[in-house]
């Protein structure tokens, strides 16, 4: 496979195949944690670890599995991982671990961790797989803290809530209370407020592509009228 240029990985990462925008991958855990902008940044955090190890590891070690074998060879890989991920946030984030519960060892079932082992870093080089596990993750990430925020605010009227489960004490006083006296918004919240406000999210992204591929259209037309 021709090596990927890094500006593509970086792009296809953030924007153009987010997997929680484009790919639509790994939406059960995107729509149950993210009703707070902290809950979501955790769970994206630990996303971004396994993708970035799994794809090194996976990457490093292409030329060695049989092709029979490669799938349970990578779902041992990225087991792996997140079993060190989990025991990491037990022992330093327990507070944060109890709250995301059963979807930090479901991360092995994330579909964009398997599908970037198998259509991206067993085909590229390390340095390129480690990216493209940095670029993924960190979409990913962004697509939770966004849906989380958004939530968060519509639902409690904060935002920042429960900050001091991943940064501690100090943390307890950074939580903004965005509006005042506000009684709350129970469906935003709940998951239709997940599916509600990942569709806005979405709907966002395809309305900024098609401004951008309508503002690249007139600027070629513009160009060949001046060749003209």
């Amino acid at each position: 496979m021709n090596d990927v240029a890094y500006s593509r990985i970086i792009g296809d990462g953030l924007w153009n195949n987010n997997a929680g925008l484009v790919q639509l991958l790994g939406l059960c855990p995107l729509l149950a944690i993210s009703n707070t902008l902290i809950n979501g940044l955790g769970l994206g955090l630990a996303t971004t670890l396994v993708l970035l190890g799994s794809n090194m590891t996976i990457s490093s070690i292409r030329n060695l599995v049989r092709p029979e074998v490669r799938i349970p060879v990578f779902v041992m890989i990225i087991a792996s991982f997140v079993t060190t991920i989990e025991l990491l946030m037990n022992a330093f984030l327990h507070e944060l671990y109890l709250i995301l519960g059963i979807f930090i060892p479901l991360i092995v079932t994330n579909c964009a961790i398997i599908g970037r082992a198998e259509a991206f870093a067993s085909k590229q080089s390390v340095p390129r797989a480690a990216l493209d596990g940095l670029a993924m993750g960190i979409g990913f990430t962004l697509v939770l803290v966004v849906l989380g925020g958004l939530r968060e605010v519509v639902g409690q009227g904060t935002l920042f809530s429960q900050a001091y489960l991943m940064f501690g004490e100090a943390a307890r006083e950074i939580t903004l209370q965005v509006i005042e006296d506000y009684r709350g918004f129970l469906l935003a919240i709940l998951p239709p407020g997940a599916f509600i406000g990942l569709g806005l999210l979405i709907a966002l992204k395809n309305m900024i592509d098609a401004r951008t591929q309508r503002r690249a259209a007139r600027k070629a037309m513009a160009l060949r009228e001046v060749k003209a």
